[in-house]
């Protein structure tokens, strides 16, 4: 409890000093924040008045400030980490108030729900979705699964899309920027008439790499991505409305392979030529190969019927797939000392049916939901220092059914209470193989001379997970413009098979892992100040982390021991302030700062540096990965009214994160604080017809780590002491071009 206290504590002083510092002299009339309004709760509503903790990012602004894609989120959003995960081009990894999961392997689940249009994306991979035909992004922190599909034990990330309305538009919009970035988006949308609406969008990003391949000459960190997405609407009554929508994206950028951190090392402990550590932290050495290929697409059918003014029932039902091929150089050297060449598979149906109630004191949603997915796969782990590569090969089958409610009630004019549930079961069935040939490659990836050697696991198994979550919420308007809510949730994530399982060295791996669960309890202050000049939205939090599920590789001899484990209790508390300040007509600033305290209780595992292993608690040495401590921003909003001639914004903005771990063990790849510097000129037209912008990205060129493999000397020399990390973007500058007809 004393830890809530100090959130609340730090969020109160927040509010205390904010509003003084920027209003010490009164704003002119006529410059009241916007109200944005949200979908958080499956209804429309002011941001103000959803007693969650909400984040949202219109589509105007993420165009204003040249967002490249969905990872801009984390420099604008308190508490959440949302990255290109490590060793690829668009596979996402998401963390909220410390709650995620870093490994995007088949079997493993995100702890953060993205959604496209409320349809659920099982999968990371080409899930670091470009900023194309967007209305805006919401970012829902802490456990929301009264509302949505799964795995939100963390929260949500959803990308909405507008709904087509009035003439149809043609659209094209054009950057050109450093590396010789070349992106063309082009869209054509509207209604054809009262009853159809249709919708095509074409966009098409190419960028060279920010460094070299210096081994096969390939370009390093480049991007070859095209996507599309087309939509049908078709409203034949005032009470009914059907959309059908597609998407595709296809990456063809080349293989991420990191950046060494150590001089390599042979099984001798003597350095490898061309091991050394390179000066360029974008450049490379490895030898592994450049084929890379992603491709992800869906197809959705939302159908609405509005039976009366109260009542409406939604269908929405939902198919995706993809597919991948690449390859993972860890010790991102010519030779094989350890490459991961890979492929991934998945589809999922999905049907998602919701009867929404409104009426003057009772709103409501109550729903039921059903997944069917299959996610598969195979790598090899080659080893050419022992002559030795190990195949493993998999698939999971997922089978989910859930039911939820979430109703508010008005008590008074200024009083609500909102109860909510889940009810969730799970049937899941793993299929692990793992075994040792000697040679380079095994039979999965080519080579038939292969010497088959030891089998390491071969086995089926079955398990099902059923869980009853809550949620309750208390929200009291304070005044029409300010309100406070008080809210209990738990989270539930379920268990599995680790794909990477060696019965021989963890042989309990083949009863697979638990679900993990997060009580949540948060409290909040939300609303507008000085005629609606000022939007202050803050929440402190308070969660108890249970049965967490941590993914931990060990190399021992010439194998690497994979671990899935339930590692038993932390606890994480924080605070979150953000918001909106307009001095004039012409000047506003965005402001965000984001605190989280995140500890383990218990942290039990096998040590496997022990003969024979031996389970101990290490929760004194072990940490939150992904989680800095404090993250925050600010950006200024100049506009300039040019008259006939359009108008002109400047737009300067800063972000923090501080120091954090990449991993539960810490390591040299742990990242130090940083700042981001960006900045934007844009001008409009006096019509709105035309738009030139100028976006400046990392102006500091600051270098900083996103993801690491960490296999260092220590560990054995058999993996050539493999610790590279992989950096965020450089500085870069755009210029981009949009024209409506």
């Amino acid at each position: 409890m004393k830890s809530f206290v100090k959130a609340a504590l730090l969020a109160g002083a927040a509010w205390s000093v904010v509003p003084t510092l920027a209003f010490a002299q009164a704003a002119e009339e006529g410059a009241g924040v916007e109200e944005v309004v949200v979908t958080a709760r499956r209804r429309e509503e002011s941001l103000k008045d959803v007693p969650v903790a909400v984040t949202a990012v219109t589509g105007e602004r993420l165009a204003a400030t040249g967002a490249v894609d969905i990872t801009t989120l984390q420099q604008t959003t308190p508490n959440l980490t949302v990255q290109v995960a490590r060793g690829s081009n668009s596979t996402l990894i998401s963390f909220i108030r410390g709650v995620g999961q870093q490994d995007p392997l088949w079997g493993f689940e995100p702890g953060v729900g993205l959604y496209i249009d409320d349809v659920y994306v099982a999968r990371p991979q080409a899930a670091v979705l470009d900023i194309f035909d967007v209305q805006r992004l919401e970012v829902l922190r802490g456990p929301q699964g009264t509302l949505y599909g799964r795995n939100t034990i963390g929260g949500a990330i959803k990308y909405v899309t507008g709904k087509i309305e009035g003439d149809p538009q043609f659209k094209i919009k054009g950057a050109y920027g450093s590396y010789d970035q070349k992106d063309l988006v082009a869209s054509a949308k509207g209604q054809v008439n009262d009853w159809l609406g249709l919708g095509l969008t074409w966009a098409t990003f190419n960028r060279d790499g920010f460094g070299k391949n210096l081994t096969t000459g390939a370009e390093h960190y480049n991007k070859d991505v095209v996507a599309a997405r087309a939509t049908v609407e078709v409203t034949p009554s005032e009470s009914l409305f059907f959309r059908l929508s597609g998407d595709i994206v296809t990456d063809r950028s080349n293989p991420r392979h990191g950046h060494r951190e150590v001089p390599a090392l042979n099984a001798l402990g003597q350095p490898i030529a061309g091991g050394e550590v390179l000066s360029d932290i974008y450049d490379t050495r490895a030898g592994a190969g450049d084929k890379n290929k992603v491709e992800a697409r869906g197809v959705s059918l939302l159908g609405e019927w509005k039976a009366s003014d109260t009542l409406t029932f939604k269908s929405i039902t939902a198919y995706r797939a993809g597919e991948t091929e690449g390859v993972i150089d860890f010790d991102t050297l010519p030779a094989s000392i350890l490459d991961i060449p890979a492929r991934y598979n998945d589809h999922q149906f999905t049907q998602e049916f919701q009867l929404l109630y409104t009426s003057d004191r009772l709103q409501g949603v109550f729903g039921l939901y059903y997944l069917n997915a299959t996610a598969a796969g195979a790598f090899d782990t080659v080893l050419s220092q022992a002559n030795l590569s190990i195949a493993t090969a998999g698939a999971v089958d997922t089978k989910s059914y859930s039911a939820f409610a979430d109703v508010s009630y008005d008590v008074t004019d200024r009083l609500s209470i909102s109860l909510g549930g889940r009810y969730t079961k799970d049937k899941k069935t793993g299929q692990v193989y793992r075994q040792n040939f000697t040679g380079l490659k095994t039979p999965l990836f080519g080579n038939r001379l292969a010497v088959p050697g030891l089998i390491r696991s071969n086995f089926v198994s079955s398990d099902t997970y059923e869980r009853f979550t809550p949620r309750v919420s208390v929200k009291y308007d304070i005044t029409d413009d300010v309100n406070g809510y008080v809210s209990f949730s738990q989270g539930f994530k379920s268990g599995g098979f680790d794909m990477r399982a060696d019965a021989i060295l963890t042989p309990t791996s083949v009863n697979g892992y638990d679900p993990e669960k997060v009580d949540s309890y948060e409290g909040g202050l939300k609303g507008y100040f000085f005629d609606r000049r000022l939007s202050l939205n803050t929440a402190v939090f308070y969660s108890k982390y249970k049965d967490q599920q941590i993914t931990q590789q060990t190399p021992v001899g010439a194998s690497i021991a994979s671990q899935v484990l339930n590692v038993g209790r932390s606890h994480i508390y924080g605070a979150e302030f953000e918001g909106q300040a307009n001095f004039t007509e012409s000047l506003f600033a965005n402001f965000s700062l984001g605190y989280t305290k995140a500890e383990f209780d218990e942290y039990r595992a096998l040590d496997l540096t022990r003969t024979p292993p031996v389970v101990r608690d290490f929760a004194n040495e072990r940490v939150f990965q992904n989680t800095p401590k404090w993250n925050g921003s600010v950006s200024l909003t100049y506009k300039a009214d040019l008259g006939d001639n359009g108008s002109i914004a400047f737009i300067p903005s800063a972000s923090y994160r501080s120091s954090f771990n990449m991993f539960e063990i810490p390591s040299r790849l742990d990242q130090d604080s940083y700042w981001l510097l960006d900045a934007s000129v844009v001008w409009t037209s006096a019509d709105d017809r035309y738009r030139v912008g100028l976006h400046g990205k990392n102006l500091g060129d600051e270098e900083y780590r996103i993801g690491g493999y960490n296999f260092p000397q220590s560990a054995g020399v058999l993996f050539g002491n493999s610790v590279n990390a992989y950096y965020g973007p450089p500085r870069t500058v755009s210029l981009t071009v949009e024209a409506k007809f």
